[in-house]
């Protein structure tokens, strides 16, 4: 297969239904179409930072799974590994906007991603496309959605790594999910991912805390974990080393995939090279980016600019305001008397 893309996403990908304005449900007399889920977003995220990558799942043979598709492959996303099932619907989720900010309400059960299998690992499309990338991305979600699912998880990362290869872990904590479900299945699964991605909220309900140093100690198989700190800051540890990076100053329209976001911006980074705190405040910008727009995508800043602010001083970083109407930075007087200290 011609253009193998760097990274792998593999999960559930569902058609989404944004109101055209705020208020239950029952009074709004009009909906957007979109599409979203955790593993599509990180491989949209990824494409919108310039690195290549695949989303690898099932829709159903129906319009919403033909959207999902199409709004996928117009955000530079690598679909060749996306199979459609002519007999379980593509999932859905709705939104539901209000002053306390936003409901998703779920239309998933029996849906054709939830029927993703281990049989992935033989088709002819997605298996050239899941060996072949340096960085395979999985989350919690994908093990909750069933049986075969949960298989196909453990089988991504129990596999032998070959040399380069990575595979990443976002715990993306969904407890309706597991209501039929054991959750401790997650703590081996965390475990024996290379890079681990979770919220210290999060962590809290699964593993019984959410302090960086005690999750190091649970969960010793990561090369790096990756703790964040709700808006205000993300730490990443190896084995031997903890930094820590705060996050940008931003005027919140809706949160709704910034995690996601936040991950895309952090494996680009380790895809590039870059060290854990560049990793992390790319992470802090790509979600800063989702956090300014209603829906679950929010571009990234110009080349240019987000280069500028993974070099800048903690002082400039700590003074830039991310709005919807973009990145309101310190005069560049400041900027260079900040450096030069």
């Amino acid at each position: 297969m011609e253009g193998l893309p760097a990274a792998a996403c593999v999960g559930e990908s569902m058609a989404v239904l944004l109101p055209g304005r705020p208020g239950p449900l029952e009074d709004v007399p009009s909906f957007r179409p979109a599409s979203g889920g955790a593993e599509a977003n990180v491989a949209r995220g990824l494409a919108a930072l310039g690195v290549p990558a695949a989303w690898i799942g099932r829709v159903g043979d129906d319009g919403f799974g033909r959207r999902v598709v199409r709004d996928l492959a117009a955000g530079g996303v690598d679909v060749r590994g996306v199979s459609v099932d002519p007999r379980r619907p593509t999932g859905l989720y709705v939104k539901e906007a209000g002053p306390g900010g936003s409901v998703l309400h779920y239309y998933r059960d029996g849906s054709a991603g939830s029927a993703i299998g281990p049989s992935v690992l033989d088709d002819p499309d997605a298996g050239p496309l899941l060996n072949a990338a340096g960085l395979v991305h999985l989350s919690g979600i994908t093990a909750a959605l069933s049986d075969s699912a949960l298989e196909l998880t453990r089988a991504l990362l129990l596999r032998p790594r070959r040399p380069g290869r990575l595979v990443s872990f976002d715990l993306n904590w969904r407890p309706a999910l597991w209501r039929r479900r054991d959750p401790s299945v997650l703590r081996p699964l965390l475990n024996a991912a290379d890079i681990v991605l979770l919220g210290a909220d999060e962590a809290a309900d699964v593993l019984g805390t959410g302090d960086p140093g005690e999750l190091r100690a649970l969960l010793p198989g990561p090369a790096t974990l990756v703790v964040k700190d709700d808006a205000h800051s993300a730490t990443a540890l190896t084995r031997d080393a903890a930094v820590t990076a705060p996050a940008l100053d931003v005027e919140v329209v809706e949160p709704v995939g910034a995690g996601d976001a936040f991950a895309a911006g952090y494996l680009a980074g380790t895809l590039r090279g870059y060290g854990p705190r560049r990793c992390l405040r790319l992470g802090h910008l790509a979600a800063a980016a989702t956090l300014v727009v209603p829906g679950d995508h929010g571009p990234p800043p110009p080349p240019a600019l987000v280069d500028e602010l993974l070099h800048a001083s903690p002082g400039v970083w700590a003074a830039t305001t991310v709005r919807a109407s973009g990145v309101a930075r310190p005069p560049r007087a400041e900027q260079v008397e900040e450096g030069t200290r």
